[in-house]
């Protein structure tokens, strides 16, 4: 019986609390060759894609630039249009929002990325989180959340009526005679709605995939409902066995709904991946990892997201505060706040007693992203698991170093898992939407 193939996507460990920067062996997060190393291993060991997550304002908090963020955050189509001159086959996706941009201009861009990697740009659809951030930009935040979904449907809209105003045919393949583009088969693009008003025409036409791949990683009902109605593919944070299966029939049965092969929606759950020669050798070693990214300093930091105030003189390696949380700080600024941090503080208050963790014990315990730890062959074996289990169709894999995250896993891991016959041993395609099963994009 012919096994169900995974799908592998590496992500860029940007500004994050899982990068670790105090390690030795730890590069540059700006430097191109940073990008180029993780792409080009992710391309070695045949990855569907390369992410980039984007980041528009760097985070505060207590009044104060997070030293998490100080190291940078590159522009997205800068980086990926220079990683399509030094890869060959791998996707390039990268993260940009509707709520700060226009659709001709982001359908240009992608079209022109599409263009110079010959058929393997991505676009994660984001919608921005908050004023904070939209600070940045002459219209500010002037969207209300509810509305922000609203703005992503019109944005697609409108972008796909760029990518499709060129008829087939309006480039001739014969330029003899000098006529390069046939104005007649050019449409005009026009839209009205609720926020765009659209007249104008596309300046290229569109890439060899027609429409780049499209993601998205909202889990609100909002955001579950436009995945299943527009994207490829969908990022989740689902990913025990069990939540991962929930979430994975709740997706595909959704995509159904809206009268679309579910198999033309992937699933992706974000993880970690910590391997040593032996199960008991990656436990310590992950164990280590998880200290070295939450230090006390950041430990005290994450609790006081939740608190709401300042923590500074409590202790670490102490119990949780005594007090209770301020239910509207805006202590921390770029960052979603828990809507409930008086609930959230009561769980954490219980999880440390019933478990007696300190402050960076129990952060350590909560902010724990998804980990396969342990010997290559158990990694290969949970993996191909939750696969075949119908949990998600692969993983984005999330290293903790830059750029040498992944070296490991592509020399270990890759070779165990198509030994198994679960994945790829050559790309069989050249486009991004081969590498994942997909049909073309659709035309509006």
């Amino acid at each position: 019986m012919s096994r169900k193939p995974i799908h592998l996507a590496a992500h860029f460990p940007g500004v994050n609390n899982t990068t670790v920067w105090t390690d030795p062996t730890a590069g540059s997060q700006i430097e191109f060759d940073s990008f180029v190393h993780l792409a080009r291993t992710a391309e070695r060991g045949l990855f569907d894609f390369f992410f980039l997550a984007e980041g528009l304002r760097l985070r505060e908090h207590r009044g104060r630039i997070y030293d998490l963020d100080v190291v940078g955050r590159p522009d997205t189509f800068t980086v990926l249009a220079a990683l399509a001159a030094v890869t060959e086959r791998i996707g390039l996706t990268g993260t940009i929002n509707t709520t700060f941009n226009e659709p001709f201009e982001v359908a240009r861009q992608f079209a022109t990325l599409d263009h110079l990697s010959d058929g393997r740009a991505g676009w994660n659809i984001v919608t921005s989180s908050d004023a904070f951030t939209g600070a940045n930009f002459r219209r500010g935040g002037f969207l209300d959340h509810a509305d922000r979904y609203a703005r992503a449907e019109e944005f697609l809209a409108v972008a796909r009526k760029f990518w499709d105003s060129w008829a087939p045919g309006a480039v001739p393949a014969d330029v003899g005679n000098g006529v390069y583009v046939d104005p007649d088969r050019i449409r005009r693009v026009e839209y009205s709605g609720t926020h765009f008003e659209v007249r104008g025409f596309a300046t290229l036409p569109a890439g060899p995939q027609g429409h780049p791949v499209l993601l998205q990683a909202g889990d609100s009902a909002a955001g579950r409902a436009f995945a299943a109605r527009r994207a490829d593919a969908v990022f989740t944070l689902h990913t025990s066995l069990h939540d991962g299966q929930r979430y994975y029939a709740d997706m595909k049965g959704r995509a159904r709904s809206y009268g679309r092969d579910p198999n033309q929606l992937k699933v992706f759950p974000a993880v970690t991946v910590v391997l040593a020669d032996t199960d008991a050798q990656a436990q310590e070693k992950a164990r280590h990892i998880r200290r070295q990214q939450v230090s006390g300093a950041t430990a005290i930091a994450m609790l006081e997201q939740v608190w709401g105030r300042d923590l500074s003189g409590y202790d670490p390696d102490g119990p949780l505060p005594d007090v209770e949380p301020i239910a509207d700080s805006a202590i921390t600024q770029g960052r979603v706040r828990h809507a409930d941090p008086v609930a959230l503080a009561r769980r954490y208050r219980d999880k440390a007693a019933a478990e007696n963790l300190s402050i960076r014990e129990l952060v350590i315990a909560v902010t724990s992203r998804q980990q396969f730890v342990g010997s290559p062959a158990h990694v290969a074996d949970e993996i191909d698991r939750y696969v075949q289990a119908d949990a998600c169709d692969g993983f984005i894999l999330v290293p903790h170093l830059t750029p040498h995250g992944l070296d490991e896993f592509v020399d270990r891991v890759v070779p165990l898992l198509q030994e198994r016959g679960a994945f790829r041993t050559e790309y069989a395609g050249a486009t991004l939407r081969a590498h994942l099963g997909l049909g073309p994009g659709a035309r509006v």
